[in-house]
């Protein structure tokens, strides 16, 4: 067993029972400088977040900004700044890419095709998302269990081949009413794409109005 299994396995047998913020606070005592969260501003998004900002923890909080995002959440991007008084880094994809993908296949390519859509993808999403990821030991994100059949055999601390980092899930096992039930208690800003049926919110495309989960 390497290096990397052995700290996994650590990660999820000794932090078993343990708070998310509790959690958090191990994971940045032991990777100081190298933890950061990537929002798209969900429901889910949204109560890591909460928790990052009020335990001030050392997380870098960023954010992929496709050029392709919802109004709403650019509002809820802005009302969260406003609430918390916090920076969220925003990634951009290489505007040569865009600029050649508009030029060559038009604005809504994605529509076309499957391999359009992941072509988009790619330069909108993955090119900035390793410009987030690059530097740091431990990726937090919003992944529910719960939230997919793909998503049901996840870790909540696992490790992302494709981007070679340890990834960590800290809502892994909460459902939406619990998710929803913190975002109320604590007041916490929200797309409010959720109450017109948003499960999952992403660019203007890809986002679906999907049974909730």
């Amino acid at each position: 067993m390497n290096i990397k299994d052995l700290k996994l396995n650590k990660y999820n047998k000794i932090l078993t029972g343990k708070t998310i913020a509790e959690k958090l606070n191990v994971v940045v005592e032991n990777h100081p400088g190298k933890v950061v969260f990537t929002t798209s501003f969900g429901y889910e998004d949204q109560v890591i977040t909460d928790i990052i900002f009020k335990n001030n923890f050392d997380i870098k909080v960023v954010t992929l900004d496709t050029g392709r995002l919802f109004p709403e959440t650019y509002k809820v991007y802005r009302s969260t700044l406003e609430r918390y008084g916090k920076p969220i880094t925003a990634y951009f994809p290489p505007s040569e890419k865009v600029e050649e993908l508009l030029n060559k296949k038009g604005p809504f390519s994605f529509y076309e095709s499957l391999e359009n859509r992941k072509e988009c993808c790619f330069i909108r999403k993955v090119i900035p998302l390793k410009r987030a990821l690059a530097g740091n030991e431990i990726w937090i994100t919003g992944l529910r269990a719960s939230q997919s059949e793909n998503r049901s055999d996840l870790q909540e601390f696992e490790w992302d081949e494709g981007n070679q980092i340890i990834k960590y899930n800290p809502l892994l096992e909460w459902g939406l009413e619990e998710t929803i039930q913190y975002i109320k208690e604590n007041n916490v800003p929200y797309n409010i794409l959720h109450d017109r049926g948003f499960v999952s919110i992403g660019c203007t495309k890809p986002g679906k109005i999907l049974p909730k989960q």
